[in-house]
């Protein structure tokens, strides 16, 4: 069985690695091609191009790589109808994944299925209807998603989330990474501005004023950053003016997971990352900005008034949130100094979502690959 499997950003590099994981248990004989990170080379993927090329969003922030993003979105088509795969999986990264879709089925029927059902219920509901004609099925990572998408004509399986599954280190490796860094006993706040160029750029310089703010009320605090790929000297230079930040650069999966547990708490921007503290138990407060029109845009689109993961799945809204105009230091000094002082508050929260995500059945990678398997009626073992 061929697979053309296609990912653009960090987020989608994980699902990506995690589904392809379970073909190859449930269908050993499966090959891979398309485009990934890091992780699904790791599973056995040779990247068409590097992935971080399409690691990019917000309005002002895509117009001026739009030409560059649309080659990259040709060749990735004509990739597939080259390779004539049995399925045609993209994930997550949906102005550029599902626009390759949309090509590729101008042109053959090459079965489509798209991982991360769009989230209609957050805004632009009318996205459904428009994949429906290039999109068979979807894997969806809410539990509250199918019912949109099985509206719109396509079928929806839930399939969990891969990060109730990742390992979560344990309390040797937490008071060893401690000790490796001279953390000893003291309040540990992880720092999670983006993974992006652009988010790092925007957010550091806020995330920099709010941390001088909060250390100068609890000077024994300790601050650590692990630093995605590629971003090693712009962290280095957009946090000069900080307090005193351990940088972890390009951290091996055990260290990041020991910094996730050691964290006391954790300053992060919106994303998938508030469900990976989530799963490490560690409390947390979100902050995101954007430019002026991005945000204008967003807005006013809006359905929902969170767009934290932890607050959506759980139903309440324990992680207080920064957005946009309300992005600001010193509220979000005020809030992350409210979360070290009452570090158990958001552990219900935290809990329910983990077991909402399907943190106590089958492994998600598992699962959405049974679900592809199923879609193609091919049955996989057990």
């Amino acid at each position: 069985m061929k697979v053309f499997v296609v990912a653009g950003e960090p987020s989608g590099d994980r699902l990506g690695a995690a589904l392809m994981g379970g073909l190859a248990e449930l269908w050993p004989q499966v090959r891979f091609h398309g485009v990934g990170g890091a992780l699904m080379e790791a599973a056995g993927l040779t990247s068409l191009f590097p992935m971080q090329e399409l690691s990019v969003m917000g309005i002002t922030e895509v117009l001026p790589r739009y030409p560059a993003l649309r080659r990259r979105m040709v060749q990735t088509a004509e990739a597939v109808l080259a390779g004539s795969p049995d399925v045609l999986i993209t994930i997550d990264s949906p102005d550029f994944c599902l626009r390759v879709a949309e090509r590729v089925r101008r042109r053959a029927r090459i079965r489509t299925v798209h991982y991360v059902a769009p989230s209609v219920w957050a805004w632009r509901p009318g996205r459904a209807a428009r994949m429906a004609p290039h999109v068979e099925q979807v894997l969806a990572l809410l539990p509250f998603e199918p019912p949109y998408m099985e509206a719109a004509g396509m079928r929806c399986d839930f399939v969990g989330h891969p990060v109730v599954s990742e390992r979560q280190a344990d309390a040797v490796e937490i008071a060893s990474f401690r000790n490796a860094h001279d953390l000893g006993d003291a309040p540990l706040l992880l720092v999670l501005p983006g993974s992006r160029r652009s988010e790092l750029n925007r957010l550091a310089p806020i995330f920099g004023a709010a941390l001088r703010d909060l250390s100068a009320r609890r000077p024994d605090l300790r601050l650590v950053l692990p630093v995605a790929p590629g971003l090693e000297a712009a962290a280095r230079t957009l946090t000069a003016d900080w307090p005193p930040t351990l940088l972890l650069e390009r951290p091996a999966p055990q260290a990041k997971a020991a910094a996730f547990g050691a964290a006391d708490a954790a300053l992060a921007a919106s994303g998938t990352v508030s469900l990976e503290l989530a799963a490490a138990g560690t409390p947390m407060v979100v902050a995101y900005d954007m430019s002026w029109i991005s945000w204008q845009v967003m807005s006013r689109m809006a359905l929902i008034d969170t767009v934290t993961l932890v607050n959506l799945v759980d139903g309440s809204r324990a992680v207080p949130e920064f957005l946009g105009p309300a992005c600001r230091p010193g509220p979000i000094a005020d809030a992350l100094h409210g979360v070290l002082g009452a570090p158990d508050a958001q552990a219900p929260a935290l809990e329910r979502t983990m077991a909402a995500l399907g943190r106590d059945g089958a492994r998600p990678g598992v699962r959405a690959a049974r679900a592809v398997l199923e879609g193609l009626n091919l049955a996989g073992p057990g």
